[in-house]
Parts: structure tokens; C-alpha cells; sequence
């Protein structure tokens, strides 16, 4: 298969980008100042992230598409109000998740954002749960970046009049160089941002202007480090289709209406976990040394008892030590547990960790 392109690739290129290929893409992992720096750039100022990769999914419909989507997607979709955004999840038939996705209420429809290894498999699953009754349209055309970081709307105010106003999770349709693009206050780095839709052909252009404002051009890399920072899971990693939005941790993402009716794939899954067969849960974990638990890392309890596997692992710029998501069983789960992790044949201490590991700083 031919790995594909965003529209902002040679201006990747011309600023020095290293690339690695994700999820079918040629996307930049870092520019010459390094993940640490860019990392303490989107903290500090404004950092400008391509997501072009990502799926952006129109679904349109009459007032039955809630109802019909509802099936599928366990958010309250009937209570969502116009151009209000939600975390939520496509579920599958044994409560796990086929997707992690972003859902906002536009006049239309409905936008939803995929994640890119997942958007063609999610577009089918989509299509065959609502039938022909409904327009779905995954758009090629539009490119889609986030500008993240406290001097986010700062400079993006300068370019598009009024987007200040915006909360979280909130959208509104906005005109650049005369055509429609839409902005939503929003983002996966736990800094206050905005994540920009935009036609393929404008979108140079519109980094272009971003960066001579003051933004800085940020890789996958410290995508990655921010998104751990945050306590944000990453789809294939963190969660996938064999795990549940309640042992995920992400139980407060299911409306609580759909929590007690139901009505959607997988609740009875959901149901279970809720009442008591829950058996494991994803922690955050905290190394006490200076080694870093990649993903695959084993956690053992103190008594050598093998109790779970680390997901993510990193070193935080922003907490200066070494991170760590993953599983435990339910009874190791309670922070501050002392645990061991096995790192290339030898176990060093850590403790059962909160999330988030950092302190987020959105606009509400």
C-alpha cells in the first residue's frame, strides 16, 4: 500500500520535519529543536499539530439519527446541543472499543473524528449500523490541525475574529479567505487549543500565517508526551477492541442515562463491569527511578505476583520523571500501591499512580 500524504507535507518538509510512517501516513515525528523542546513550546506558548490523518465524518440526518447512533455511540446525542462536542467511543458487540472518537452536533448532523489506523473500518461499521437511511460522507478535502497551548488563542484570534470566544468542547462555523472552515476548542494535549477544519487548498497557507503569529511547528513525538501527560489514551495502545470504556477508566465518558438504560452494542458488557465483575482497571504509574516502562513493560505486586502491563511509558518534560500508563488488577489499582516493573530482566519499584499525572488547564 502507498503510504499517503497530508496536504501540509512539503511544508513539513521545507521546516526541517523528520518523518516516520503512522497509521498509512508520512507524518512528522519532530523538527529540529527535539521532542523535549516542542513539547515545552505547546506547554509554554502555542504548538501547531498536523492531524490531517485523523477521519472527518459528516453524517447527515433528520431528528431520528441521534436514535439510530445512539445504537452504536453511548453519549446522550439527544441531550447534545448545537455545535457541543463529546468524547465517546464506537462500541462493539463484547463492550470493547472499535474507537475512540470526538462526536459534535452540527446543523447538519453530526461530525464525528476519527482516529486515522481506524477511520475506513469505522466508516463500514457506521454505514452497516445505519443503513441507507443517512448521508455519510468521509471527507478527503479537508485538512485538520490543532493549535495547542495557553497562547493558542492568543494567535489564532489574530487570523480568525471571534474564535476566542469559544469554550471547550464547543464549535462554530468560521470564513477564511473567503471560504467555510469550522473550529472547535478543543484538542489531545490537556492544553487549552483549538482544532482547525480546513479545505486542503488553504491549509499552508493558514500555518503559514499561524507560525509568522507565533506558533511553533510540533511532531508526533511530542504529541505522544503531552497526550501521556494528560492521562489521555491512545487508540491500539491504551484501549482497543478488547477493552472496556469502564476497565479504560473512562466510565464518566458514557452518559449517565445511557449508563442505566442501555440501549446500545455492548451494555451488557458495560452493565457487568458497573456491577461488581470489573477486573481490572488502567492506572497511571510512577517508576521511582530514572528507567522508563515502554509499552509491554510487566507490573508485578511486591510479591512478585504478576498483576498487569504498561501501555504507555515515557519520560514527562513537564513533571521531569519518568510515566507510565496501564492495567492492574482491580485490587492493586488504589494509588500510592507500591508495585515492581520488569525492564529488559530486572524489576524496579514504582507506585499505582492518579491520573492525570498533569494538571490540565482547558477553558471551560
Amino acid at each position: 500500500m502507498t503510504t499517503q500524504k497530508t496536504a501540509l507535507y512539503d511544508y513539513h518538509k521545507s521546516l526541517g520535519a523528520k518523518f516516520v510512517p503512522f497509521a498509512g501516513y508520512e507524518m512528522p515525528v519532530q523538527y529540529s529543536s527535539g521532542i523535549v523542546e516542542e513539547h515545552k513550546i505547546t506547554r509554554n506558548n502555542a504548538g501547531l499539530f498536523d492531524v490531517s490523518h485523523m477521519g472527518q465524518l459528516l453524517i447527515e440526518g433528520n431528528e431520528n439519527l441521534a436514535t439510530e447512533l445512539e445504537k452504536i455511540i453511548p453519549t446522550d446525542l439527544k441531550k447534545i446541543k448545537l455545535n457541543q462536542s463529546k468524547y465517546s467511543f464506537l462500541m462493539n458487540e463484547q463492550g470493547g472499543i472499535y474507537d475512540d472518537l470526538i462526536i459534535t452536533k452540527v446543523e447538519k448532523g453530526f461530525i464525528i473524528i476519527l482516529n486515522a489506523a481506524c477511520k475506513n473500518n469505522d466508516f463500514e461499521i457506521i454505514k452497516n449500523a445505519l443503513g441507507s437511511k443517512f448521508k455519510l460522507t468521509l471527507y478527503k478535502n479537508l485538512s485538520l490541525v490543532a493549535l495547542q497551548g495557553p497562547k493558542s488563542s492568543e494567535i489564532l484570534e489574530k487570523t480568525i475574529n471571534g474564535v476566542s470566544s469559544l469554550k471547550f468542547m464547543n464549535g462554530s462555523k468560521f470564513s477564511y479567505n473567503g471560504k467555510d472552515i469550522y473550529i472547535t476548542r478543543s484538542g489531545y494535549t490537556g492544553e487549552d487549543g483549538f482544532e482547525i477544519s480546513i479545505p486542503n487548498e488553504l491549509v499552508e497557507d493558514f500555518a503559514k500565517k499561524l507560525i509568522v503569529q507565533g506558533a511553533k511547528p510540533i511532531g508526533l513525538g511530542a504529541r505522544d508526551t503531552l497526550r501521556l501527560e494528560a492521562g489521555l489514551c491512545l487508540y491500539g495502545h491504551d484501549i482497543n477492541e478488547s477493552t472496556s470504556p469502564i476497565e479504560a477508566n473512562l466510565k464518566w465518558a458514557i452518559s449517565k442515562r445511557r449508563r442505566e438504560e442501555g440501549g446500545f452494542t455492548g451494555y451488557n458488557k458495560i452493565r457487568s463491569d458497573m456491577n461488581g465483575s470489573l477486573a481490572r482497571l488502567r492506572v497511571g504509574v510512577n517508576p521511582t527511578g530514572k528507567i522508563i516502562a515502554r509499552e509491554g513493560v510487566k507490573i508485578f505486586s511486591k510479591d512478585n505476583e504478576e498483576i498487569g502491563l504498561v501501555t504507555s511509558g515515557t519520560f514527562g518534560p513537564s513533571v521531569n520523571r519518568s510515566i507510565a500508563m496501564g492495567y492492574v488488577k482491580l485490587n492493586f489499582s488504589k494509588p500510592g500501591t507500591k508495585v515492581l516493573l520488569e525492564v529488559r530482566g530486572k524489576k524496579y519499584e514504582a507506585n499505582i499512580s492518579a491520573l492525570p499525572f498533569y494538571k490540565k488547564n482547558y477553558v471551560r
